[in-house]
């Protein structure tokens, strides 16, 4: 019986020396990006200037989710008459929808390096699989703030089209270059 019980509190005390830590994102140092053709001729890019969300991480179980809501009312290109056309129900509809949702909770390791996360991106109400694939990751004590943090550079690719974006198609293109680089702080 004593056996059993030292057995009971070591498998319970490493259970929770491996619990996930719980990180804010950092909306001053997360920028989501969508690039996208402009009828072949270029490249037209934009940025979300409003993200919040959650990150939980457990590194040494190898597991992780994130849930991060952007504000597509806070669009932005740099040319206010396409922000305001973007806006539009043509595109991203921010009056009737005014976030979009990434949610993961498969994080993919080679070794000891997150790679991907893989999860499900909401945009126009329709929810859509999808694979961020992380080009870099890193996580310590801000040498700033003291505080522990990760911070990453992640990269989707989807279709416009997947999610009822159709104006424009095929002139304006239908695959969407998603980057986000994000900070998130530990709770």
């Amino acid at each position: 019986m004593k056996k059993l019980l030292v057995a009971a509190l070591l498998a319970s005390s490493s259970v929770g020396a491996f619990a996930a830590d719980t990180y804010q994102l950092d909306s001053t140092h997360t920028y989501p990006t969508f690039e996208i053709s402009h009828m072949g001729y270029s490249i037209t890019r934009g940025t979300f200037d409003k993200t919040s969300g959650t990150l939980s991480l457990d590194l040494a179980a190898k597991k992780g989710s994130l849930e991060a809501v952007i504000d597509t009312t806070s669009l932005d290109t740099g040319f206010d008459k396409r922000d305001e056309h973007l806006k539009s129900p043509d595109f991203f509809n921010v009056e009737k929808f005014p976030t979009a949702t990434v949610k993961a909770d498969k994080f993919v390791f080679e070794g000891d390096k997150l790679v991907a996360a893989e999860g499900s991106l909401t945009l126009l109400g329709v929810s859509k699989p999808v694979k961020l694939n992380v080009v870099s990751f890193k996580c310590a004590p801000s040498p700033m703030t003291k505080k522990d943090t990760c911070g990453a550079e992640v990269v989707a690719n989807i279709k416009r089209s997947d999610f009822g974006m159709t104006t424009y198609l095929p002139a304006v293109g239908d695959d969407v270059k998603i980057s986000v680089q994000v900070e998130a702080v530990k709770k």
